[in-house]
């Protein structure tokens, strides 16, 4: 896989004429050249349904007002310059084929067909188990067959469960209710695989070696069985798209620790997809580009052509900005692994697990995911999120979000991690039996639900930054009763709960100041925190919770392998790459701030001073310490197997490199 991707879209409607009238070849290199690009998504196939190549394929035809081979062209432009070309194919949608064979589409429950909330109006999607696949494995075979791909990249899937008159006949001929979510999800898993399988074989029957990545818009933790149909992984993850800055990371986090190369993908857009004029600022690719190498991956930046064929200069002059970084950076980061101390055991691949499938769940397993991300990323703490195939004695510490369930095979794994001398820090609902009793020893006991919200939170530890107080949670928690465990922190109760004529002040009655349990509880190797504390950050993005929730981590962990001083929205990692002998630790500062009503932005990357960065070494020694790409060696101190290096001033992005 090539570093310095784009992925060039061109949904271009048949009402528009001029189409690739002003293409030229020459200004295709150039502007590839320009932005410093080595691969290109280009298109085959568009949402609107029309190819952008000469097709005998019944159904199909060449966009009307388009008088040359536009992917012959590109293709050939591309490999002049020793630019790779995998081809889109609009698997999903094909707005043209609508007018014709409208049987075909999918349905919801209640009969509707268009993608509603995308886009309004919006394209209308397809179901694969209609006759519909044969149609686009016959266009995607021609596309392979005729030209010199470097890969198929198939857009607007995922497991759907449909309403068509074909699922519904596959449903009610195998005897069961169409009305029965088991039966159609099943359905639609099948119909998923179904659709992989065959493009997947009639791809490789004609070449195959050929890259293949079928897009849904996010890589689901714990289903690994899907990830498989695809050769590598891609993250979509425009963070002004409605993503924002903590998702990359958190589905990068996954993502690494799986056998397949990825990519992250972003956008040179200010909002999202689709947009003409719409320009990130610089400072944003910049940084968007180094989180990506610090994760492990390679970049690629979404684009769309303007309809008469000539890419946009501007984008390219912006894109270049930042790849012409990445460019200088390769070396010390293609083939690395991530080091982590510690792994989150995601709260979405443990639904995926047990099979869960109602959406108010994917919603919360989601937000504490991304609030217990956060947490780690804002503590500067080496992560990994991993779901119940990783190999869970590769870290210190587990961390369990809020939710999970006391099933068998979930507990079992556990206590075998907690017997071969592993840590687990857990909130909320996590492991509690139909009994109301902990599957594992937490050190304490659950003695009543909580029936207040919000209620208060007294350390007996010191944080730092924070005064001596009960702070309030904006959610409810477990009350408990020791059984061999610390009290780490307490909890209080306000005086009643906010309801009709019977209240205080503006919203919420203040504590009693009376200690009814502890909050936090400690074992050798557990720590128990009986409120949902990461779903909560994630609505509240109360600094002192997550302080709190800190603190009880670091308990369990001790000293960690990695520790800088970087401000709080400061990203660390450290990777390896082993077949070089060496470590690289990333340092990112680039902090977003909100512009719009959802949009965060990046425009001011501030020098920061006075880095420092310990990395405990052991027994083991450095042959040389320096910064990359500058390959200027720096001073460090090495004492009782920690190292200490102070960091000279830098922007946005620098790595420390140690060779071992």
């Amino acid at each position: 896989m090539r570093f310095r991707q784009i992925h060039l879209d061109f949904h271009t409607s048949e009402k528009i004429p001029g189409i690739g009238a002003d293409w030229s070849k020459k200004d295709f290199q150039e502007k590839l050249k320009l932005g410093h690009v080595d691969s290109i998504n280009i298109f085959a196939k568009c949402h609107h349904g029309w190819s952008y190549h000469p097709t005998n394929v019944k159904h199909s035809a060449m966009h009307p007002h388009l008088n040359i081979d536009l992917l012959g062209e590109m293709i050939e432009a591309c490999h002049e310059i020793d630019v790779k070309c995998p081809v889109y194919i609009s698997a999903g949608l094909d707005e043209k084929l609508v007018r014709e064979k409208s049987h075909w589409l999918w349905h919801g429950l209640n009969e509707e067909m268009s993608w509603v909330g995308w886009t309004k109006p919006g394209y209308h999607v397809f179901c694969f188990n209609s006759p519909y696949l044969d149609y686009l494995i016959e266009q995607t075979e021609e596309v392979v067959r005729n030209y010199d791909v470097d890969g198929v990249w198939l857009d607007i899937v995922g497991v759907r469960p449909c309403w068509c008159q074909h699922c519904i006949n596959t449903i009610t001929e195998r005897g069961l209710d169409i009305f029965d979510t088991t039966a159609t999800d099943k359905l639609a898993r099948e119909v998923y695989t179904n659709y992989t399988t065959r493009i997947n074989n009639a791809i490789h029957a004609i070449k195959p070696e050929l890259a293949i990545y079928h897009n849904g818009g996010h890589i689901i933790r714990g289903d690994r069985e899907l990830a498989a149909f695809d050769t590598h992984l891609e993250l979509e993850s425009l963070p002004t798209g409605g993503w924002g800055y903590d998702h990359f990371p958190l589905s990068a986090r996954y993502s690494q620790a799986l056998s397949q190369d990825y990519i992250g993908m972003t956008g040179k857009f200010h909002t999202s997809w689709g947009e003409f004029g719409g320009y990130k600022h610089p400072n944003a690719l910049r940084y968007e580009s180094a989180l990506s190498l610090a994760n492990g991956a390679k970049i690629c930046v979404g684009d769309q052509m303007p309809p008469r064929g000539q890419l946009d200069r501007a984008t390219y002059d912006l894109i270049g900005k930042a790849f012409s970084e990445i460019e200088q950076k390769e070396e010390w980061c293609d083939k690395a692994t991530n080091i982590a101390d510690v792994a989150l055991l995601s709260s979405e691949a443990i639904r995926t697990f047990l099979g869960y499938t109602d959406t108010e769940n994917v919603i919360a397993a989601a937000e504490r995911d991304a609030g217990a991300a956060r947490v780690l990323l804002e503590g500067h703490l080496l992560f990994d999120v991993i779901d119940m195939l990783s190999d869970f004695d590769l870290y210190k510490v587990i961390i369990l979000p809020d939710f999970l369930p006391a099933d068998e095979k979930v507990v079992s794994k556990i206590q075998k991690y907690l017997d071969n001398g592993g840590k687990v820090f857990a909130t909320g609902d996590c492991l509690i039996k139909d009994d109301n009793t902990f599957a594992i020893d937490f050190g304490a006991k659950i003695t009543k639900e909580g029936e207040y919200s919000p209620t208060y939170l007294r350390p007996l530890f010191e944080l730092e930054n924070w005064v001596e107080a009960a702070f309030v949670n904006y959610s409810n928690a477990k009350e408990l009763e020791l059984a061999g465990g610390e009290a780490l922190m307490m909890l209080q109760n306000p005086y009643f709960n906010r309801e009709f004529r019977n209240f205080c002040s503006h919203q919420h009655a203040p504590s009693t100041n009376e200690d009814v349990s502890p909050a936090m509880v400690k074992t050798k190797n557990t720590v128990y925190f009986s409120v949902p504390a990461f779903i909560s950050y994630e609505k509240m993005g109360q600094i002192v919770l997550r302080d709190m929730i800190l603190h009880g981590i670091n308990e369990l962990l001790g000293t960690p392998t990695l520790k800088t001083n970087l401000p709080s929205v400061g990203v660390n990692t450290l990777q390896e790459q082993k077949e070089l002998k060496r470590k690289i630790v990333h340092l990112l500062y680039g902090p977003p701030s909100r512009r719009g009503k959802n949009i965060e932005v990046i425009e001011d990357l501030p020098i920061l001073h006075d880095t420092k960065v310990e990395l405990q070494m052991g027994e083991k020694t450095a042959k040389r310490i320096y910064l990359a790409p500058q390959n200027e060696d720096i001073n460090y101190e090495l004492s009782n197997g920690v190292m200490t290096i102070d960091v000279p001033p830098f922007s946005c992005h620098q790595m420390v490199v140690i060779e071992e």
